[in-house]
Order: C-alpha cells, then sequence, then structure tokens
C-alpha cells in the first residue's frame, strides 16, 4: 500500500513537471517569424532558412531542389501549368528574402523587380460630359457610323436615340423633351448622325418607364415566391 501510493505521487509529481515544461516551450504565432508567404506553411519556411545557412553552393543546390519538389506535390492541380516550375522557384527566393545563393534554371528575381509598382491602370473616358448615357452607347454611335444609309442604319439609330431617351431619365426623373436627345446624339457622333429636323417622335417617357418598373417587379415577385417556397420547405415535417 505505501509503495503504491509512493509511486502514485511520483508519477503525480512527474507529469506536473512534464506539462510545467511542455507549457514552458509553448511557441505562439505572435513571437515566431514572419510568415512570407503563409500559404505553404511553417515547416517549408524552416526548410529554406536552413538552406540558406548551408556552407557549400553543391549542398545549397541539392537543398533547393528539394524544397522545390514538396511545394511542387503541395500543389499537384498545378504540375501541368506551363511555368510551373519557374513560379516555384521565384516563390522559393521571394521565401528567402532573396538572400539564398543557390542556381536556378530560370533567371533569379530581384527584390527591385518584386517591389516595383505597376504602372496605374487608365480608364475609358470617351465622353465624360454625359456620363449617365455610359460608354456602350458611345460604341453603339461608332458602331452607327460605320454603315451605310439605309433602313437598317435609321431603325439602328432610333433605337439608340430611345435608349439614350431611357438612361436620360434615369438620371432625371422627370420628363426629357427629344429635340435634346437629338442634340446629344448629333454631339456624340461628331456631327455624324442628325436627327434634329426629324419629325418622328420618340417613345414616350412613361412607356419606357412603365416597362422598368414592370421589370423590376416582376424581379420583385420572383424573389418573393422563391423565399415562400423556400420558408414552405423548412416548415415541412420529414419522416
Amino acid at each position: 500500500m505505501y509503495f503504491a501510493q509512493a509511486y502514485s505521487t511520483t508519477c503525480t509529481i512527474f507529469n506536473s513537471t512534464h506539462f510545467i515544461l511542455i507549457i514552458d516551450n509553448l511557441e505562439y504565432n505572435t513571437e515566431r517569424e514572419h510568415l512570407i508567404i503563409p500559404e505553404y506553411g511553417r515547416h517549408l519556411q524552416k526548410m529554406i532558412n536552413y538552406a540558406k545557412t548551408r556552407e557549400t553552393k553543391e549542398e545549397r543546390n541539392k537543398v533547393a531542389k528539394g524544397i522545390i519538389a514538396v511545394m511542387g506535390n503541395m500543389q499537384p492541380h498545378l504540375r501541368d501549368v506551363p511555368d510551373f516550375q519557374h513560379k516555384l522557384w521565384d516563390q522559393l527566393f521571394i521565401m528567402s528574402n532573396f538572400e539564398l545563393d543557390a542556381d536556378s534554371p530560370y533567371e533569379i528575381p530581384t527584390r527591385e523587380i518584386y517591389e516595383e509598382r505597376p504602372d496605374p491602370l487608365k480608364y475609358p473616358q470617351n465622353f465624360p460630359k454625359y456620363r449617365f448615357y455610359g460608354n456602350n452607347i458611345k460604341t453603339m454611335i461608332d458602331v452607327a457610323n460605320t454603315w451605310e444609309d439605309g433602313e437598317l442604319k435609321e431603325a439602328l439609330t432610333y433605337t439608340i436615340a430611345n435608349h439614350m431617351k431611357k438612361c436620360f431619365l434615369n438620371w432625371n426623373k422627370d420628363t426629357v423633351e427629344d429635340y435634346v436627345i437629338y442634340n446629344h446624339l448629333f454631339e456624340l457622333s461628331d456631327g455624324k448622325i442628325n436627327l434634329k429636323d426629324s419629325e418622328e417622335d420618340l417613345t414616350d417617357a412613361t412607356s419606357l418607364m412603365r416597362s422598368k418598373n414592370k421589370f423590376s417587379n416582376n424581379n420583385s415577385n420572383n424573389k418573393k415566391s422563391h423565399h415562400k417556397k423556400n420558408t414552405n420547405n423548412r416548415q415541412r415535417k420529414r419522416y
């Protein structure tokens, strides 16, 4: 009995000491080294750090090739992608903070290229004066200018004018006179489309807005009916 109690006490003390040692050796992410590409994990980053410490270039090359093989196994779905190996080697040097002195079958990237900022994108500004028409209207007008005079071009021209009127009403809910649309169309087409003397009227503003409201109401009704179906399915008992 005495030996059993002594053994139990000894085991308790040993387990407590072992648990304290484990607690003392715990590593928290806030105290660890920053991961340059976190997707590969901390173990791969340690392998790269180990490769940097090898004394001879032959050893570094051998370890680097092994790391590339591990990186490829982590992304097997990209093996058939062109230049996949090139990407892996670039990522290897990036994760080494450009400090790994090893040979590469591709051009070794530099810090300057990696940190270079891209050129700003040039957004199309075809006609910033009438932005409420959108860029597609300008494209349609350019296409209409390339057509030969005839019924098809006339039909396309009036279709563009009606769409411009609808876009104008989306921006300004009040009514708009046809001559305003004709003047804008004449200006946007660089004077090539002239409907100022036309006797044909465009679609009435009420009809244009009615078609828009009808379409929006149909979408809202479909959403409500779909929500109602889902609600009924959720409340149905299943056996």
